[in-house]
């Protein structure tokens, strides 16, 4: 060994200014010397000179390509081409002889596409070569060479990103092929060990012809016709002894083999060192982006990366614990999944279940923006895969079960990644997932067509108010994404047919009615029994609503029906009695913050809503099957029945019940804003709208009013205390109805702002 390394030492110092190619040549035969004379193959590579050569060989490569006009192969590279020195160092990197070769050979292959700028990878002796180190990297997690492996699976990502076409050198499974047809040449990695030569040529999964054998060390006689003929079979010899250990695999299984590139990122998506894990999961972004199809179909079909998104879904999922706080859940910062740093001690908020949380989240974070980059066929795949083995697979069985802290740790683990995804194709999965695919109008028997769809809306009004307040919220959330299946499944098919209202066609007699604002047979609010105590300083005058409102034209009802504003304005303003009224007693609260509220968030659904194309006007009533049963659907008719109770639930309830029906209020959609907005419109028998629900309401409160001591009073530091503006004192008496009629004139006060926000953005031009 020592001899060996003396005399490479005496051959870089005597080596003559020699033309490039016989210096490049010079540099190749010193390696390959080493092999034939050591006696000693356990001494590091560092010892000896083979790092210097395969420098000095890059360095030859480099000035000639600089010498030369872009694209022509100089002699140096064509002798590396010719003569297979990249097959070579394959073999050597993969005996890792001697050791610390397989780091040397990997930098050489890194730099080599790196930094020449000709295509090199359309060779076959390139790109065969390549596709077999690919196969070396991540057999063996947290080896020496892992930060190698992965600088060279990235710069090969990279020029494949460059050159999409080029993936298809990648794809092809020759073995499986070649086997298929009976072909006897046809060497694997299990029967080549002991077959000498053949070992240098062959690789796991790949095949050579018995003519290529005899060159794949790169030392043909041609290049070596000066050596003598005992030095040749000195270095066969040399080269066939190579020990190749078989090293135990990572366990990632590889069904297929067709994409060892995508195989060998999985494998290093699991190192324990996070820097090369996040390197990984970036060259899978890379390839997953690729426009080729058949290498998207490879990607989904044959390799395991759907398997790999969703099998460390569940395991993380699955590693949580088994109750997590759903407001540490809400509340844990963003999580971006190439930062997915975290260390206890340094967190001043940490909370049993962090790590494990933050974890799930990155890796989550990781799949919907892997799915958001892939290509189109990619993405669908990867995300149904999600759908079928993570959602059903793991989510649904948790958020079914009747444990009361389960089922609140589960939704509110579904609302934080309602609200996480990016994706549009993952968010469709998702959706179908929670609600389904249906879009026909619900009727009350096949209420539970979707079990999840009506065991999430059922825990809207779960006995737990923890349970309800979640699953309200991560309704809310949802109705908040940019997919028109959500509130067309909620709410829209079932007002298609806008069968909640009774057909009266306008008579004669009633077009003065028409004119002043009212629609032919709708009751004046003023005239009904319940409102027979409104004062006129509770309502704005015509007069005050024209100064502010747009201009109103005398055929607009006429036209599309809509009632004039100012009329469904006041009739909102004008349900909660005034004994029952407690905010014109405390400064900001007003009727106009709430304008600028709903001039914000109506703006910001209009531009969600845009691409939906929806109609302006509602459904003409002629083409309507007004003969067809009514039903509102389950996710309203929850909604309704809590409505109906506010004066009877607890505060936080009643505000996420009203914030998530103003929420659908705010949608730009004809027959969401006359069924849920109109109190004129004329409702058929049995049907009831939001308006009609809180009539009702204001009924039962009036009566339950005259049994209340000191309402008034009561209801005012009620008010104050919830504003922070009191200390809390003694309980009071009938505290929840008082906080439920507060609740009550804040959510008539907004719908009435959002009414007229409406009103003139359709009213304007």
């Amino acid at each position: 060994m020592g001899g060996g390394r003396r005399l490479m030492l005496r051959e870089v110092q005597l080596a003559p200014s020699l033309p490039l190619q016989e210096d490049f040549v010079y540099h190749w035969k010193a390696i390959t010397h080493y092999y034939i004379e050591t006696s000693d193959d356990k001494a590091p590579v560092t010892d000896t000179n083979i790092p210097s050569h395969l420098d000095q060989m890059l360095g030859i490569l480099l000035q000639e390509e600089r010498e030369r006009e872009f694209g022509v192969t100089g002699p140096c590279m064509e002798y590396l081409l010719h003569h297979k020195i990249l097959e070579t160092l394959y073999t050597l990197g993969k005996a890792d002889c001697p050791p610390g070769m397989r780091q040397q050979v990997l930098v050489f292959y890194t730099k080599l596409l790196g930094r020449i700028q000709q295509p090199l990878l359309p060779h076959i002796n390139v790109h065969r070569p390549v596709q077999k180190l690919i196969r070396l990297c991540g057999e063996v997690l947290a080896t020496p060479t892992e930060n190698e492996e992965i600088q060279f699976l990235c710069i090969v990502c990279a020029k494949l990103k460059q050159n999409p076409y080029l993936v298809n050198f990648f794809l092809e499974n020759k073995l499986k092929s070649l086997a298929s047809k009976g072909t006897p040449d046809v060497i694997s990695e299990d029967t080549s060990k002991g077959q000498g030569q053949d070992s240098l040529s062959t690789d796991t999964g790949q095949s050579c012809q018995p003519e290529e054998l005899s060159g794949a060390t790169g030392l043909e006689h041609t290049e070596l016709d000066d050596e003598p003929p005992h030095q040749l079979d000195d270095l066969s010899t040399s080269l066939d002894n190579l020990t190749v250990t078989s090293l135990p695999e990572a366990t990632v299984i590889r069904p297929n083999q067709d994409y060892n590139l995508v195989n060998s990122l999985l494998n290093l998506t699991r190192s324990p060192d996070g820097r090369i894990a996040v390197k990984a999961c970036e060259g899978l972004m890379l390839l997953v982006s690729l426009p080729e199809p058949a290498a998207a179909r490879c990607l989904t079909q044959s390799t395991c990366l759907c398997e790999l998104l969703t099998d460390r879904l569940a395991s993380l999922y699955k590693a949580l614990p088994q109750s997590v706080d759903p407001l540490d859940i809400e509340t844990v910062e963003a999580i971006n999944w190439g930062l997915d740093s975290y260390s206890h001690k340094e967190d001043a908020s940490a909370f049993p279940g962090k790590r494990a949380l933050i974890s799930f989240l990155s890796w989550f974070d990781y799949c919907d923006q892997l799915i958001k980059e892939a290509q189109k066929t990619a993405a669908v795949a990867l995300a149904k895969a999600v759908h079928e083995r993570f959602f059903i697979g793991v989510m649904e069985p948790q958020l079914m079960q009747t444990s009361e802290m389960g089922i609140l740790t589960s939704t509110a683990l579904l609302h934080r990644i309602v609200r996480q995804v990016t994706s549009d194709v993952l968010l469709q999965e998702m959706v179908f997932f929670i609600l389904g695919e249906q879009r026909e109008p619900e009727t009350l028997a096949e209420i539970s067509r979707h079990p999840l769809r009506h065991r999430l809306i059922e825990h809207c009004d779960h006995i737990s108010d923890e349970i309800s307040i979640m699953t309200l919220r991560m309704f809310e959330h949802l109705l908040q994404k940019p997919n028109e299946h959500i509130l067309y499944n909620l709410v829209l098919r079932n007002l298609e047919e806008r069968n909640y209202t009774e057909y009266k066609p306008v008579c004669p007699e009633d077009k003065d009615v028409v004119e002043n604002g009212l629609i032919a047979g709708a009751v004046d609010l003023e005239e009904d029994p319940l409102f027979t105590d409104i004062s006129p300083d509770n309502t704005l005058s015509n007069q005050e609503w024209l100064s502010s409102s747009p201009p109103a034209t005398p055929d607009h009802p006429k036209n599309d029906g809509k009632t004039e504003v100012h009329k469904i304005v006041n009739s909102f303003l004008c349900l909660v009695p005034d004994e029952a009224k407690s905010s014109y007693h405390v400064e900001g609260t007003g009727y106009d913050t709430y304008l600028r509220d709903a001039h914000r968030q109506f703006r910001d659904y209009c531009a969600i809503c845009l691409r939906w194309e929806w109609p302006g006007s509602p459904k003409a009533l002629e083409k309507c099957n007004l003969e067809a049963t009514f039903f509102e659907g389950h996710f309203l008719k929850v909604l309704f029945d809590r409505m109906g109770r506010i004066l009877d639930q607890p505060y936080d309830v009643n505000l996420q019940v009203t914030s998530v029906l103003s929420r659908l209020s705010l949608f730009p959609h004809p027959h969401i804003h006359e069924y849920l907005l109109d109190p004129y419109v004329n409702l058929a028998s049995g049907c009831r709208s939001l308006f009609s629900v809180i009539v009702r309401v204001v009924g039962d409160l009036m009566v339950r009013i005259q049994r209340i001591q000191d309402f008034t009073p009561k209801l005012l530091l009620v008010r104050k205390r919830l504003l922070g503006l009191e200390p809390e004192g003694p309980v009071i008496d009938h505290i929840t109805l008082l906080e439920g009629v507060i609740v009550l004139e804040e959510f008539c006060k907004e719908l009435a702002a959002i009414a007229f926000v409406k009103y003139h953005a359709s009213s304007t031009p």
